[in-house]
């Protein structure tokens, strides 16, 4: 594989990944092109509603929306995407999607270098193919990406997720706290009781409301407030029924940036395996997040404020969206194994309190 040699580097576009999650895990290797070719403008192509993500990065440039339910959607819309991308002149493609289209727009666009993973049947329009192998399949979704860049000889520089806040977003944060009711703007006890894909991967709903229920007993002044995302508001207001109190629902009614500025404002974060726990991890907010049918190995939260609370099961990892077993007591058992005793005594210490729920 020729070597890429950051003289010739001035424009770079990134083709990011499709979910909130995959976005958050792949900015140490954006952090690490912007290192690599200190240069270079650095642009990344994200649908809209990944774009959010690389808001006030400081190793991004330009975030490109690719609108694929609107301006550029079927063939028509990606010959349009491929002519704006050409117009801009850029240098190098690396792709962090591994779809066939990720590669053909690159190509189509007319960019001359083009880094990714050799999958799909994409390999001929690849300039910089990187041999996909059975281990970099099992590595974390965090080292995955940077083997993008190992793959071409490129140096990485940490595996740190990371997000940035601005000052008017702190702002904005406190202000939709204030309109919620919340009793104040930090010191949060965040509760994310959703998930996509599927409800395999949620923790039950009552025992996150008696989680909240036993911390709200001996924290009284601090606010518990339910996160999720969009179709989770119902599931949001039923938990803070349930819980009471100074339970506040935020669930499917913030911005994804409002959502990470107001995590940014929480002591500690409760989750099932999801976008925003990729969120909080990035934001070094101590968390404890729950996996069933998803594989830690490849998704887990990296921080060093971040716990799992997972019990093995044979029939996990099955990475079903919904748990194929039928009935019976074996019915989502991996999640039905975590118990509210397991989580709390977790967050022992971040919050003080005792495996029964009294003060520590």
């Amino acid at each position: 594989m020729n070597t890429i040699a950051p003289e010739d580097i001035r424009r770079i576009l990134i083709r990011a990944a499709n979910w909130v999650g995959d976005a958050v895990m792949s900015t140490p290797m954006i952090r690490a092109v912007r290192h690599n070719f200190p240069q270079a403008e650095i642009h990344v192509l994200a649908k809209p509603w990944v774009a959010p993500v690389f808001e006030n990065s400081p190793d991004v440039d330009q975030i490109i929306p690719y609108d694929a339910r609107g301006r550029h959607e079927g063939f028509p819309g990606i010959l349009r995407l491929c002519g704006e991308l050409r117009s801009v002149g850029f240098d190098l493609a690396v792709l962090v999607q591994n779809a066939f289209e990720a590669a053909l727009i690159a190509r189509l666009a007319g960019i001359p270098r083009r880094l990714g993973y050799a999958t799909d049947g994409r390999t001929l329009l690849l300039t910089h193919a990187v041999p996909m192998t059975r281990r970099l399949k099992r590595r974390h979704q965090i080292d995955y990406y940077l083997g993008v860049l190992e793959g071409a000889g490129l140096r990485t520089f940490g595996r740190e997720t990371s997000l940035w806040v601005s000052p008017a977003e702190r702002v904005r944060a406190a202000r939709i706290l204030k309109k919620a009711g919340a009793i104040r703007t930090d010191g949060i006890i965040g509760l994310n009781p959703g998930a996509a894909f599927g409800g395999a991967k949620r923790w039950p709903g009552e025992r996150f409301v008696e989680l909240g229920r036993r911390i709200a007993a001996h924290y009284p002044a601090l606010p518990i407030a339910v996160f999720g995302g969009p179709g989770e508001t119902a599931l949001g207001d039923g938990i803070q029924r349930d819980i009471g109190g100074s339970c506040i629902n935020l669930a499917g009614r913030t911005t994804l940036r409002e959502a990470v500025a107001l995590i940014e404002r929480c002591r500690f974060f409760i989750t099932n395996d999801s976008g925003l726990m990729h969120v909080a991890d990035a934001l070094d907010i101590p968390l404890v997040a729950i996996f069933g049918p998803t594989d830690p190995t490849t998704t887990s939260p990296s921080g060093p404020c971040s716990r799992m609370v997972r019990v093995p099961v044979p029939c996990s990892p099955c990475m079903m969206p919904e748990c194929p077993i039928a009935d019976g007591l074996e019915r989502h058992g991996c999640m039905q194994a975590v118990t509210v005793e397991r989580v709390l005594s977790e967050a022992v210490p971040f919050l003080g309190i005792d495996e029964e729920g009294g003060r520590g």
